[in-house]
């Protein structure tokens, strides 16, 4: 059915993983822009984010779990509580997922004069926990005090669920990637196609406002294992180069351990205060391999080339020699030798910020929409 031609707006229904902060509430805020009445469905959300989305959200059972840090450890849980959602009454189910949301059943034949329920799903990478970072999570599962438990829980449930998980990326009719590296990954695990399209930055936030020197390296990011700020800290110690690691996480304690008199950690810091470290380093390093990088896309728009790993989602945005640098192994040794060649007036900090805008939340919308109207005029 064209909808544009009957004048009748298509019922519309979102869904998400969760809803608690990262790059993934980042497109489900900019879906709840283009589509502001459709509901919102998340296993669990904070108050923050109810209110971001403006009380639209509807969760389940989860959201009242009595201890929330145990709610990671429940994938069968969250699984369940998807699959037996019903969308028969929607035109459009739309998944951000990069874990249980995308096993959601809907209606994929007209039957009685009922239309057909398209389901497009967001995939920001096959569910890490099942496939490219398995041993990595049983490495180091992130919990604390509930390692043992989360180790125990995922060599129980890793063959079963992914057996699930492959069978639910099998539902959606269609599948976008939010990066190359993304749809490779897609097609690795799920065996599927998937058309790229780049996740919303928020480019006017870190926009250059004044020309202030630039001094010293910077990275950012949640400290985890995989994100391999250790590289950073370990080569810029080696180097006697500063470098400011903005964040935290269950790596800080070791990262400050190994980190040498050069490195500056600091935590709490507010939007503004990051833009203008951002704004002001002679580069951002990216030592780990992301399946887009949003936080690298940042730096940019902040005209900061990017020093990063020759891997994952920076391939998509990062030109040697225009808007940073690769390093090919993933080592500080690798990460040291392009540190010690680095030079940072050959870059132009206007055109490194004007690359960004492709990445803009105005260009997600825009790209997204377009991708909607092609799959409802199948209807």
């Amino acid at each position: 059915m064209d909808f544009e031609s009957t004048n009748s707006k298509p019922r519309i229904v979102i869904v998400c993983d969760w809803l608690i902060g990262g790059g993934a509430e980042r497109v489900v805020e900019q879906l709840h822009k283009m589509y502001p009445e459709a509901p919102i469905y998340a296993s669990y959300c904070t108050n923050e984010w109810r209110q971001k989305l403006d009380g639209k959200v509807i969760t389940g059972y989860l959201q009242h779990w009595p201890f929330s840090r145990l709610r990671k450890f429940l994938p069968p849980l969250r699984a369940l509580w998807f699959t037996r959602l019903n969308f028969d009454g929607y035109d459009l189910v739309i998944s951000s997922s990069g874990a249980e949301a995308k096993g959601i059943k809907t209606q994929r034949k007209t039957e009685n004069g009922k239309r057909q329920t398209i389901h497009i799903c967001y995939c920001h990478a096959p569910t890490h926990y099942y496939w490219s970072r398995y041993d990595d999570y049983l490495k180091n599962p992130g919990f604390g005090f509930f390692d043992p438990l989360a180790r125990l829980g995922l060599r129980m449930l890793v063959g079963p669920m992914r057996r699930w998980d492959y069978k639910a990326a099998q539902r959606p009719d269609y599948l976008l990637a939010n990066s190359t590296y993304t749809k490779e990954q897609i097609k690795k695990y799920y065996g599927r196609d998937s058309v790229v399209v780049h996740p919303p930055v928020d480019i006017e936030r870190f926009a250059s406002k004044a020309e202030e020197p630039r001094r010293g390296f910077i990275t950012a990011g949640r400290q985890t294992p995989y994100k391999r700020i250790d590289l950073a800290v370990a080569a810029c110690t080696k180097l006697n180069l500063p470098l400011v690691v903005l964040g935290s996480g269950p790596e800080h304690r070791r990262l400050k351990a190994m980190a040498g008199k050069t490195i500056t950690f600091l935590r709490g810091k507010s939007d503004e205060e990051v833009a203008r470290y951002f704004q002001t380093s002679l580069a951002f390093i990216f030592p780990g391999v992301d399946d887009f990088g949003i936080v690298a896309v940042e730096a940019l728009a902040a005209g900061t080339p990017v020093i990063a790993y020759k891997a994952g989602g920076a391939l998509d945005y990062i030109q040697p020699g225009k808007t940073g640098e690769f390093f090919n192994e993933p080592d500080a040794k690798s990460l040291s030798t392009v540190l010690q060649k680095f030079n940072p007036e050959k870059y132009n900090h206007t055109q490194i910020q004007k690359s960004a805008d492709q990445f803009s939340a105005a260009n997600f919308r825009s790209n997204f929409q377009q991708f909607v109207k092609k799959c409802l005029s199948n209807l």
